[in-house]
């Protein structure tokens, strides 16, 4: 049964300026691992990465129902894509009991999260 569903849609050309701005943006949005995968990418790909990870935290925490604040924090969750390439979420190390989809278009980037009742 579905717990929880969050969408989140979020312009690139936000996300860059603030990138490009301070590196500590990207440092509070992405875990170790994600920054990792970050560092290897280049140009605009660097772009659509962090805005496809920050929407799909923000969509997790939409369907948990707190949204992002003191009880889940964009470090409590992680991204991580697998060999295939779909994307899995974790929240405090554990994996997430759902589905999260991340998509971008060259001006925007959006993801959606599916919580599933354990």
């Amino acid at each position: 049964m579905i717990q929880g569903i969050g969408l989140d849609i979020v312009e690139l050309n936000r996300i860059a300026r603030l990138d490009n701005r301070n590196a500590k943006f990207r440092e509070r949005i992405l875990s170790e691992m994600e920054l990792r995968v970050y560092e290897t990418l280049s140009g605009h790909r660097k772009t659509e990465y962090l805005a496809g990870r920050f929407a799909a935290k923000e969509a997790f925490s939409k369907a948990r129902g707190t949204g992002i604040g003191a009880d889940c924090n964009f470090l409590d969750i992680e991204v991580i894509s697998e060999a295939s390439g779909r994307p899995v979420l974790y929240f405090h190390d554990q994996p997430v009991q759902g589905f999260v989809t991340i998509t971008h278009t060259q001006t925007v980037a959006a993801a959606q999260v599916v919580l599933m009742e354990s």
